[in-house]
């Protein structure tokens, strides 16, 4: 039987990796606390501080950095409310942090068929 070499996967490039470990930590972010949880967590931010902020550096992109540190702030504070048995309202979208609880409206635009280019909103 052969085994694959690549059994992880391997992200191409600085914001592949963050968006991959951005997925991973929305998939855990409401799971029980566990120690195990807990290593793999602290793994992430391990490796978010690491090798991908060196290779954002290496690329000289400002706007990366400025998205990783973003998001260890992100990961370091959920460990800290997790720890404290707080409940983490809130998920990461975009390498920013997007409440759970906001208000979300929806917006339909109405053509008047008239001549003119005015439009109604219908709420």
């Amino acid at each position: 039987m052969k085994h694959k070499k690549t059994r992880y996967v391997q992200p191409t490039g600085v914001e592949d990796a963050m968006r991959i470990i951005q997925k991973l930590f929305n998939s855990y972010r409401n799971a029980p606390l566990t120690n195990e949880l807990l290593t793999y967590h602290n793994n992430l931010i391990q490796r978010l501080r690491s090798d991908i902020y060196q290779e954002a550096q290496g690329e000289e992109n400002h706007p990366h950095i400025h998205q990783l540190d973003n998001m260890i702030k992100i990961m370091e504070n959920w460990s800290r409310i997790r720890l404290a048995n707080q409940p983490f309202n809130a998920k990461m979208r975009h390498f920013k942090l997007i409440s759970d609880n906001s208000a979300k409206f929806k917006r339909r635009t109405h053509r008047i068929s008239q001549s003119s280019n005015h439009r109604g909103v219908r709420h």
